[in-house]
């Protein structure tokens, strides 16, 4: 038989892990295949926040900013300038294009190739994921609070075609993680909500957002393999710290990585074409390289 306190040791063995798995605290850590931590990085997902500086973000994005701390974040990063379009044609595009508002795509007509394009034209994938969009490439304002001026591919004409297939809801999120389908060149849009812009709204409701999202895209093969490496940033600040944004970056590879390194958005579009293995698209070519900074081996196996 067996005496009182190895049943009390046995149910503590059996008990605590449960009851620990069950409490609150550090963001979970996603089960990581082995060699992740090793793999090359060949699919790029970005996430963008609205209008919050560095320390706002640091203090007001509790889950989001507990990954950047577990994985890595960079402390020298900066937007492009005021306000949110140029931003999103910067980080997809290597250029704002003259546009200094957040003017639609009928107001800014822009030609030539951005990072999806890239991607698609040297056999490679691309997706972004815009919430509340009702319907592929919209080209207006809509649905559940979308915003097109957060949609920066529909502002490049010449890949309207492209974009009509592969600028697609955040519906498709979900089955492209189950299925380890993740594009190589990605991007995530929140809705007006979600990404802490509109007044009835704030980084609550943007972090609560991204621990679902996040949590969901970290639990899937293309993270857990090591292939996928996420980014999180905002567009820009509030106008009270010199455009200086948190920018995050998960993957398994990485482990309390803190970057000083001067970075910008060009560094992002960068990044993208690094992960692509394609030339460097405009301001990209002479942009502080965000994947030595953090020690990332990017680009299609050779």
């Amino acid at each position: 038989m067996i005496g009182r306190r190895a049943r009390s040791t046995l149910a503590a063995l059996l008990v605590g892990p449960l009851l620990a798995a069950c409490s609150g605290g550090a963001p979970a850590t996603p089960s990581v295949s082995p060699g992740a931590h090793a793999a090359r990085v060949t699919k790029l997902l970005v996430v963008v926040v609205e209008n919050h500086s560095l320390d706002q973000m640091r203090r007001d994005l509790p889950y989001t900013f507990g990954l950047a701390k577990k994985y890595g974040y960079a402390t020298g990063y900066t937007a492009l300038t005021h306000p949110s379009e140029p931003n999103y044609l910067g980080i997809v595009g290597g250029d704002t294009f003259g546009v200094t508002d957040d003017g639609p795509p009928s107001e800014h007509v822009v030609h030539g190739r951005s990072v999806f394009g890239q991607a698609l034209a040297s056999g490679h994938t691309a997706r972004v994921y815009a919430e509340g969009m009702t319907s592929s490439c919209a080209l207006t304002d809509g649905g559940d609070r979308y915003a097109v001026k957060h949609n920066p591919w529909a502002y490049f004409v010449d890949e309207r075609d492209a974009c009509s297939v592969d600028d697609v809801s955040l519906d498709q999120l979900s089955p492209d993680v189950e299925a380890g389908h993740l594009p190589d060149a990605g991007l995530l849009v929140p809705n007006l909500c979600h990404d802490a812009h509109d007044a009835d709204c704030d980084l609550s409701d943007a972090d609560a957002w991204m621990e679902e999202q996040l949590g969901l895209v970290m639990s899937g093969r293309d993270f857990e393999s090591g292939r996928l490496a996420v980014v999180v940033t905002a567009d820009e600040d509030d106008h009270h710290q010199d455009n200086k944004v948190l920018t995050a970056v998960f993957h398994p590879g990485l482990d309390g990585k803190v970057v000083s390194t001067p970075l910008t958005h060009y560094s992002l579009t960068r990044l993208y074409d690094d992960v692509l293995g394609v030339p460097h698209l405009r301001g990209a070519a002479d942009a502080p390289d965000l994947a030595k900074a953090f020690g990332l081996d990017v680009g299609p196996a050779g």
